[in-house]
């Protein structure tokens, strides 16, 4: 169901920027003008926006946001969900009113962003309808995470008969991969820390602790062996299935670089896959947990924890409360 036409009257929009970069001290909340779509383009009155790695590690230092395009003030955030309330001229697969979600590179922690209907995540920025059954801050986790695990399946192609190794089980792209895992038949074991153990088994994973020893760990819980594996933190999870004997073509990484082994991109899915995936959120086969929900005013304290790599599912900023606030006149709580 669309939710009601919303006012496109706002002159100015929050947006969480840089104006040096670093880490979460170097963000803030600033009041900018609201931005305006152009021909061919929508603007979005987000109410979510998702954090992943990602989003910190391209905005440490000037150097490495050079390589992603970015420069100062720079805003912060990629995957967003909300409500189109503008639509340019010369777009005919949106009307305002429409739910969307999808990924505009460092910039999507705003009230409202301006994307191309035809554009990418990483160029003018990317929308999709939100089916129904998928609230705003569960969409808001899908974009990154989930064309980055359906990259990385497609890379080692699991299925009924296989076991898979899956490094970083239970961080954001992980939870998504071992669920795709187990759907397309095959068994999984997911690396983590003690405290990840449930947490794992909840998404269908046989948990393994990670670090020295994980090799002969792995060789305990299936004696047949190993068949295919995906590091998503590094690389020891690559090594270590090498050791046990899987393959280079039926491994993959997304956050290293490891001779002989293909990485996974986000950027490289199969077109259709992020809709596959929120189907599959929207008939209950899929479940993103949410670790935790922040307003938009402790971005700071929402970054920590998701750059502290031990957050077991999303964290999701909410940019809905103090839009309220601004409507009445009354200070944010």
């Amino acid at each position: 169901m669309k939710e009601p036409s919303p006012n496109t009257s706002a002159t100015t929009s929050r947006a969480v920027q840089f104006e040096s970069f670093g880490g979460p001290d170097a963000l803030s909340v600033r009041e900018v003008p609201a931005p305006h779509a152009g021909p061919g383009q929508i603007r979005v009155r987000v109410t979510a926006a998702g954090l992943n790695p990602m989003d910190w590690f391209m905005t440490s230092d000037a150097e490495t946001a050079a390589r992603f395009g970015l420069s100062l003030p720079c805003g912060f955030g990629t995957d967003y969900a909300g409500v189109v309330d503008e639509v340019g001229d010369g777009v005919s697969g949106f009307v305002v009113g429409d739910r969307v979600f999808g990924g505009a590179l460092s910039r999507a922690v705003a009230d409202h962003i301006v994307v191309d209907e035809a554009g990418t995540i990483a160029v003018g920025g990317q929308a999709h309808r939100t089916p129904d059954g998928v609230d705003d801050p569960t969409a808001a986790t899908l974009a990154i995470a989930g064309c980055t695990a359906a990259a990385a399946l497609a890379v080692v192609d699991p299925g009924p008969g296989d076991t898979v190794l899956i490094g970083g089980a239970g961080g954001g792209v992980g939870v998504f991969a071992v669920q795709l895992a187990r759907l397309a038949g095959a068994r999984v074991i997911g690396t983590g820390s003690a405290t990840s153990a449930d947490a794992l088994r909840a998404l269908g994973a046989e948990p393994v602790a990670y670090g020295d020893g994980l090799v002969d760990r792995v060789r305990a819980l299936a004696p047949a062996g190993v068949t295919a594996a995906m590091d998503l933190h590094g690389t020891d999870t690559a090594q270590a299935a090498r050791e046990l004997g899987v393959p280079d073509e039926r491994i993959t990484t997304i956050a290293a670089q490891v001779d002989g082994i293909t990485p996974a991109n986000g950027a490289d899915a199969a077109p259709g896959a992020i809709e596959e995936i929120a189907g599959l959120v929207a008939a209950g086969r899929l479940r993103v947990p949410i670790a935790a929900r922040f307003p938009v005013e402790r971005i700071r304290a929402a970054v920590e924890l998701q750059a502290g790599r031990h957050v077991h599912g999303k964290v999701v900023i909410d940019l809905q409360e103090r839009r309220a606030d601004r409507t009445t006149g009354t200070s944010p709580r």
